[in-house]
């Protein structure tokens, strides 16, 4: 039987210091909002279960301008750390039995239909195969708990599908990997995309 949503916890990983963009791009206007409200809205249509968002850089600010309704907030004091001291520190709070879809916050473009495929994987990993690479969401499973909380750095995650091989579970998806945005001109390439 397919697993359903509702049963699943979501993590979006929001704790980034923005360092290179030089502001906090959780909170970059974006539509009627901020990107983190952007992405927020795409996982609110998925209808998880859990929704679980990771707060470290600038986390005062992105909590009064954010619509975190809903939402179990973790905060990070290590976000400099990387992606991995944000997982490690979200995953008690994580309630699904299964696992968790794994997002990134400044990504608003990932397709809810990436979201639902992904976390229907009856495997203890899984990511996006897009037309020109792996990328997120991912799915990751409650057997993998333990190596992610002692994971270190900020690509660490991508170690575990490394190590996967030819072993590794994806999910084909249609386009290119979704942008993220850590300069500038991914934002202003985002914007551009968002208006048309």
């Amino acid at each position: 039987m397919p697993r359903l949503l509702s049963d699943v916890t979501a993590l979006v990983l929001a704790a980034g210091g923005s360092s290179r963009l030089g502001r906090p791009k959780q909170l970059l206007p974006l539509g009627d909002a901020t990107l983190l409200d952007a992405t927020l809205s795409v996982v609110r249509r998925c209808g998880f279960g859990q929704v679980v968002v990771a707060l470290g850089g600038a986390a005062d600010d992105v909590a009064a301008t954010v619509d975190l309704t809903g939402v179990d907030v973790v905060r990070n004091p290590d976000f400099g750390a990387g992606c991995s001291s944000s997982i490690g520190a979200a995953l008690p709070a994580v309630s699904s039995a299964a696992g968790f879809v794994l997002m990134l916050g400044d990504q608003p473009e990932i397709s809810e239909s990436a979201v639902r495929a992904v976390a229907a994987v009856d495997a203890d990993l899984a990511v996006c195969r897009y037309d020109d690479g792996l990328g997120h969401p991912f799915w990751l499973g409650r057997a993998l708990f333990g190596e992610l909380a002692s994971l270190h750095g900020d690509k660490a995650v991508w170690r575990l599908v490394d190590a996967a091989g030819p072993s590794l579970v994806t999910v084909d998806v249609d386009g290119p990997v979704p942008a993220d945005v850590d300069i500038e001109a991914e934002y202003e390439a985002l914007l551009a995309r968002w208006a048309r």
